[in-house]
């Protein structure tokens, strides 16, 4: 079996879009996620989402809070290999503070343009840190 296929241009457009929009680039302290949390209203483009994007993992709806919403999120080897490449193809392109988002949950989990993650720096024979 093949490597996945990307995403048309339209739908990696569209789902850049709606990151930069709605999204959340983050995680958990230990892994990297990206949220998508959205009203309920929006179910069509969440299904859509499970549709082009199905390793993505779709919760909800919640209803708590006097809030109804769906919550999409983006982790491991998708977020790692897929998502995380592909949004550094267009980081030019998308706004001073997304784009800084971005690189911060990159920067903070060590991940790298390929999806890779950084190895961690070695510590040399003095206790310092090497990079």
């Amino acid at each position: 079996m093949g490597a996945p296929r990307g995403p048309d241009a339209f739908s990696a457009g569209f789902l850049i879009g709606l990151l930069v929009g709605e999204g959340h680039f983050g995680g958990d302290g230990r892994q990297p996620q990206v949220t998508l949390r959205m009203h309920v209203r929006h179910e069509k483009l969440f299904r859509w989402l499970e549709h082009v994007f199905p390793e993505g993992r779709l919760y909800g709806p919640y209803h708590h809070g006097g809030r109804d919403y769906y919550q999409w999120m983006a982790r491991g080897d998708f977020l790692r290999r897929r998502l995380v490449p592909l949004v550094r193809e267009h980081l030019p392109r998308l706004d001073d503070y997304a784009a800084a988002r971005f690189r911060s949950m990159c920067d903070r989990y060590r991940l790298e343009p390929a999806g890779e993650p950084r190895p961690e720096p070695r510590e040399s024979r003095r206790g310092g840190r090497r990079s």
